[in-house]
């Protein structure tokens, strides 16, 4: 059991957000927009999924798992509310979530299957999530050059996503969860992940003028495919995901909990979790 802690990150964002806030670059600042679209629709889901997974067990096995769900709920409700902020702020630059409508008629399609499912994608997608945390923690040098507030939020954001990476999937699991349904929901969720993704990313830069300059690109194929890039660096890990004997702890490190204890004074940790 992972003991999950509450914290509110200590940040203003009532304050404009610059139009290139990260460094300058159009790209990343179009692709850290696009990821932060679909954080409100996308981490309630994965509340309501967790909720919803945990109520269908016998209290008997709720107990040794009721903290670290309370925890988990916590922390995500917790990014939606931030991200919201930050996409009020974005949104001022002319930028329009396409991606949260199709999310919402997707997700229409869940109402009323069996509760693992909505486990299932939440564990893929938190497994996405933490591979992006772990690249963005490896390489803090990205979000050199843009405001310290946007810099703590994206770091902060990565550390509790690679802490909390295990709770959906040990919850699939207790519920009995088949190894098959766990890897064929990851292979649509990398389709429709990747998909949204990129299609946010280039109507955020067209929107922006800057969707057809050298620099976009040269940008996008460095962070993305090059050496040290995001789809490069992540692909072993992903693929690990397919493994029958996978589990998310095997690809722990200690950068998160390196960053929460370096930076314990950009954030409090709140009283009380929300309940599971």
């Amino acid at each position: 059991m992972t003991e999950l802690v509450v914290r509110r990150l200590l940040i203003d964002l009532e304050q404009p957000v610059a139009r290139h806030w990260c460094g300058g670059d159009a790209f990343l600042t179009a692709w850290f927009n696009a990821l932060s679209m679909s954080f409100p629709i996308g981490e309630q889901f994965f509340i309501d999924s967790v909720r919803n997974g945990f109520k269908t067990l016998p209290p008997d096995q709720q107990a040794p798992l009721q903290a670290e769900v309370q925890g988990f709920v916590g922390q995500e409700a917790t990014h939606r509310r931030i991200h919201a902020l930050f996409n009020a702020q974005i949104e001022k630059h002319g930028l329009v979530n396409d991606w949260e409508p199709r999310a919402r008629k997707r997700l229409k399609l869940m109402e009323g299957t069996d509760p693992r499912h909505g486990l299932a994608i939440t564990a893929a997608n938190e497994h996405f999530t933490a591979l992006f945390a772990e690249w963005l923690l490896s390489h803090p040098q990205l979000l050199d050059g843009c405001e310290p507030r946007l810099k703590a939020l994206w770091l902060w954001h990565s550390a509790e996503e690679a802490e909390h990476k295990c709770t959906a999937f040990d919850l699939y699991q207790v519920l009995g969860g088949s190894h098959a349904w766990r890897t064929r929901w990851m292979r649509r969720v990398t389709l429709v992940f990747l998909t949204d993704t990129l299609r946010q990313t280039a109507n955020n830069l067209r929107r922006d003028g800057s969707l057809w300059r050298w620099s976009t690109w040269r940008s996008g194929a460095r962070h993305m495919l090059g050496r040290d890039g995001l789809l490069r660096q992540t692909f072993k890990p992903w693929r690990a995901y397919f493994q029958r004997d996978f589990h998310p702890d095997q690809q722990a490190s200690d950068l998160s909990a390196n960053w929460l204890r370096d930076n314990a004074t950009q954030y409090t940790r709140v009283g009380r979790a929300e309940p599971a």
